[in-house]
This record gives C-alpha cells, sequence and structure tokens, in this order.
C-alpha cells in the first residue's frame, strides 16, 4: 500500500532540507504546503516534493494541514513538521511498517522524542498520531496546538521521530501571542486551549492568571484526563513559584481524580514532603514512584527519569537526611546503574566513599 507524507511549512529553510533527507526514500507522494514564506523554504521543497502548493495563511493550523491532506492520493498519509527527522535505524523502521500496511489500521501512534538531556538521553517523549488511513476520513482539529480524534483500530509503534526544536523563545511568543490575537478576536478557546494556553502562560512566568486558567480547565467537564492530571501538576508549580503551599498541595492530590498516581506527581508529592523535613513522607512517596511502571501508550508527556533515576536520588537524599547511610548508598548505587555518568551520582558516590572511608 502507499504511502504519502504532507507538511505545513513557513520560513524554515534551516530545517527542512535536513528533515526531507533524513525521510529520502520512504514515500510514494510528498506534499508540501507552504503557509507564506519569504526564504528560500519553497525552492528547498521543490528539490524533495511531489506537489508543492500555498495556502493562505488563516490563524488556523487545522485548516492548512487539512488542505494539506487533501492533497494526498495514497492509502496512507503522514504528517512531519520542518523541525522533525529521522534516524537511519528508524527510517529503516519506518519502511518496514510501510511494507506491512494492508489497510487494517485506522491510524498508527508513532513515539515523538521531544527534548534530550546534556548526555543526549530522551528527557521528554509521547506518542503522537502520526499515520492515517486515508479512506477514514480524519480532520484535524483546534487552530493551534491542534490534534486529530482518530478511532477504529489503532496500532502504537516504537518508531521514534526526534524533534530538533527551533529557539524555544521564539516558539513560545509565537503561541502566547497566537492565543492573545485570538481573544481580541473574540475566540474562546475550548477545553483543551484552554489547557495549552496556561501552559503557554507558566512558560512565561505568569502564574497567577495560569493558575485561574488551569482552575477553570479542570472544572471543565470537557477535557481529556490526561491532560488533567497534566494540569493539577502544573498547577501545584504556580502554587509553588507563588509560595501557597496548601494550594500546591491539594493540586497534587486533586490528580487522583483523574487517574492512579503517577510517577512524576509522586515525585512532586516527595518533594512537597523534602522541602517541610517531612523525610518520612517523602520517601513513601519516592519509593511509590520508583515502582510505578512507565506506560507512554497512554498519551501522557513521558519524561524518564521519572521512573527510576530521579526517585532513587532523592531517596539517596532522604535516607540520608535521616541517618541511614547504607539505605542512602543503596539508592544511590540504584540510580549510578542508569546514569553511571551522572555528576550528582558520581558526587555522591564520593561523599559515601569517603565517609566509608573514615568509617
Amino acid at each position: 500500500m502507499t504511502l504519502s507524507l504532507c507538511m505545513i511549512v513557513k520560513n524554515e529553510q534551516d530545517v527542512l532540507e535536513r528533515c526531507l533527507l533524513s525521510v529520502k526514500g520512504v514515500f510514494d507522494q510528498i506534499i508540501i504546503v507552504d503557509t507564506g514564506s519569504s526564504d528560500n523554504t519553497i525552492k528547498i521543497a521543490e528539490k524533495y516534493a511531489d506537489i508543492v502548493s500555498h495556502f493562505d495563511w488563516q490563524d488556523d493550523f487545522s485548516a492548512a494541514r487539512n488542505y494539506s491532506f487533501s492533497l494526498a492520493s495514497t492509502d496512507y498519509i503522514m504528517w512531519l513538521d520542518a523541525d522533525d527527522v529521522l534516524s537511519p535505524e528508524n527510517r529503516l523502521a519506518l519502511i518496514q511498517l510501510k511494507s506491512s500496511l494492508n489497510g487494517s489500521a485506522d491510524a498508527y501512534f508513532l513515539r515523538y522524542d521531544a527534548a534530550f538531556d546534556e548526555y543526549g538521553n530522551v528527557s521528554l517523549f509521547y506518542y503522537r498520531e502520526r499515520i492515517f488511513k486515508r479512506l477514514s476520513g480524519f480532520v484535524w482539529e483546534g487552530e493551534i496546538h491542534e490534534a486529530v480524534s482518530v478511532y477504529g483500530n489503532l496500532v502504537y509503534s516504537d518508531i521514534a521521530i526526534t524533534h530538533l526544536r527551533q529557539t524555544k523563545q521564539e516558539r513560545n511568543f509565537r503561541n502566547l501571542l497566537f492565543f492573545l490575537k485570538g481573544f481580541l478576536n473574540g475566540k474562546t478557546p475550548d477545553a483543551r486551549g484552554q489547557f495549552y494556553f496556561a501552559r503557554e502562560l507558566v512558560d512565561h512566568g505568569l502564574y497567577n492568571l495560569a493558575a485561574s486558567v488551569f482552575t477553570s480547565f479542570l472544572s471543565n467537564e470537557n477535557g481529556w484526563s490526561e491532560n488533567k492530571i497534566c494540569a493539577c501538576r502544573d498547577l501545584a508549580f504556580c502554587y509553588k513559584m507563588l509560595g501557597n503551599r496548601d494550594k500546591r498541595r491539594q493540586a497534587l492530590f486533586l490528580s487522583f481524580s483523574f487517574g492512579s498516581p503517577r510517577s512524576d506527581i509522586c515525585c512532586d508529592i516527595g518533594e512537597f514532603y523534602f522541602e517541610i523535613q517531612d523525610f518520612k513522607h517523602a520517601v513513601f512517596w519516592y519509593k511509590l514512584a520508583a515502582n510505578e511502571p512507565q506506560n507512554g501508550q497512554n498519551g501522557a508527556f513521558v519524561v524518564p527519569d521519572y521512573y527510576g533515576f530521579i526517585p532513587y536520588m532523592w531517596l539517596c537524599v532522604c535516607f540520608d537526611k535521616l541517618g541511614n547511610f547504607e539505605k542512602a548508598r543503596f539508592y544511590n548505587d540504584l540510580a549510578g546503574k542508569i546514569k553511571p555518568y551522572d555528576k550528582n551520582y558520581l558526587h555522591n558516590k564520593l561523599y559515601f566513599d569517603s565517609f566509608m572511608n573514615k568509617g
């Protein structure tokens, strides 16, 4: 079966060719829709794409993506952004997936590696709807932070797309201004829009306003449960920055109304108790975090370090505060098995080695 790539671009001359070279030989059809570039984006697109088309920008990402999909004539459609790339091994895996297409799946979710630590390890990933059966007629929704509501036979794949993001400040200001322009035009965001607007406010340090928007979102009957769990954590962070300890704790425990305890939430609760020097309660929550299984296929943002490394490091510190150096060293060693090169683990190791030598 055939597979096309659909992209929307604007002034992406610095990254577009990198993206297209990384997927060379994968697709039967490449469609690139430009929304108003003033640089060499179109010239680059014409080197690789079967169709290069223009779309008049309407302050609506979904409209542009739906237009790009309308130009596809293949059995399946995949989308990428210009600052996405496929590693050689993931490119081969995608070719293998393409060869297995038989029309039974309505949509495929692929892993999205969105951020990396200083050692090059993935520090944030999540799964996104990425490949769609064209005849299923799925459409993009949402003017910003757009998404596709998929149904039917859904397949998850560990094929990873790497997001090599551009300047964070540029992206954040763009999104915040997009929301503000919508408000000026009398547009009210839906529940999902509320969630992402509040997150933009957090990025810019507007914690009071963000807390108000998160609270409104959490009281909304609509909204995805995973977004609400994430919103509880973000709301707690706002209250932490505002110095409101009681509301911070309430926001964290409110997350249990929307799902079972998750490792990141448990670590945040552990941090809360650590800060008030209640180390025994902190140990309880960090142990719970360490035992939570990682599940990226629920749609949540996943920080892998929360599933082992972070709770182990904090258990080390907690037990050190409690005077139990044997357990403190035990948990530092567990953290070291995950990241033997981490400077904090190595610092602790020197500390315990010197302590044991003195003994």
